[in-house]
């Protein structure tokens, strides 16, 4: 079986092409925005394996694939033997013979593995209870075009360690950036990770002392998917970690705040915040279909070209 370049993290791309792959969704942007004709993946077939419920990353997907000139298939679970009996290596290597590329969004990332692992055709992390490593391309590519490289900067989570969380401590490696989490004791990200990280970040728990002088400054909501038993808890825990006006002020004055969304105003972040100057929440959640068309472009033509 011939060895499939994936992206199941962002730790499987080497920096210098990550830049790239930043680089190329501005200028695929540019291109849509002035009408140009670009479809390089004619007769490209994407399929989609999604467990978990999606609306940006499903939207993003499809109509990415729809303007490189492929098409996609979306399978929810209703539609598939995934999970219901049949082994995930089994479903892999079905799927994988029809189809040209796989976006698998599920919840253990070990199911991710297995499935790449099975694949005859390069995998896409859309993301698993671990990382969200494509919602990171679409968070760095925003920062890039509105305040220029996040190479050296400081950026500030706040909230949960969660997937989200363990995708900013891999993009503080691959970017080279400074990461400061503000988070609960108790709710802290993966510790291999953090271990990994020791040279690129800070762990608080007062948001003050990791939003101070901060370029960026990043949350999201404080249960995710399948923790929705906890959220009476959580927000109670979470409360001092809102990301209010009073709390971007310590940022720097040019700093940045972002958010994966969906968002909970009055939660993790004030409606004055996430509506307000700072924000910019849309141009990151339209940077998703920019950022993936790049990264599909590459795993179909650059990393795994036809033979």
């Amino acid at each position: 079986m011939t060895i499939q370049q994936h992206f199941l993290d962002l730790l499987d791309i080497p920096p210098d092409t990550l830049q790239r792959l930043i680089s190329r969704a501005i200028e695929i942007k540019q291109r849509l925005r002035r009408g140009e004709d670009f479809a390089p993946l004619p007769r490209r077939v994407m399929g989609m394996v999604f467990e978990k419920a999606s609306t940006r990353t499903r939207v993003s997907f499809e109509t990415g694939m729809a303007q490189l000139g492929g098409s996609a298939i979306f399978i929810s679970p209703r539609d598939s033997h995934l999970g219901r009996g049949e082994p995930v290596e089994d479903t892999a290597r079905v799927l994988s013979s029809m189809v040209d590329i796989l976006v698998i969004r599920t919840f253990g990332h070990d199911t991710l593995h297995r499935f790449a692992e099975y694949s005859r055709v390069p995998v896409i992390n859309a993301l698993t209870d671990h990382n969200h490593p494509c919602q990171l391309l679409a968070d760095v590519l925003t920062y890039v075009e509105q305040r220029g490289s996040i190479q050296g900067r400081t950026v500030a989570w706040v909230g949960d360690g969660n997937n989200m969380c363990n995708s900013y401590l891999e993009a503080a490696l691959q970017f080279d950036f400074q990461l400061r989490l503000a988070i609960p004791e108790g709710f802290d990200p993966d510790p291999a990770l953090l271990n990994r990280c020791e040279n690129r970040v800070s762990l608080h728990r007062e948001p003050r002392e990791a939003v101070a002088g901060a370029h960026l400054v990043t949350t999201d909501v404080w249960a995710s998917m399948g923790q929705e038993d906890e959220q009476q808890r959580r927000l109670k825990l979470f409360a001092p970690f809102q990301v209010t006006p009073a709390l971007m002020a310590q940022a720097d004055p040019q700093a940045l705040f972002l958010h994966c969304l969906p968002a909970h105003r009055g939660e993790e972040v004030a409606a004055a915040v996430i509506d307000g100057p700072q924000s910019r929440v849309w141009e990151q959640a339209e940077n998703r279909l920019h950022a993936q068309k790049a990264l599909i472009e590459w795993l179909l033509t650059e990393a795994n070209p036809r033979a």
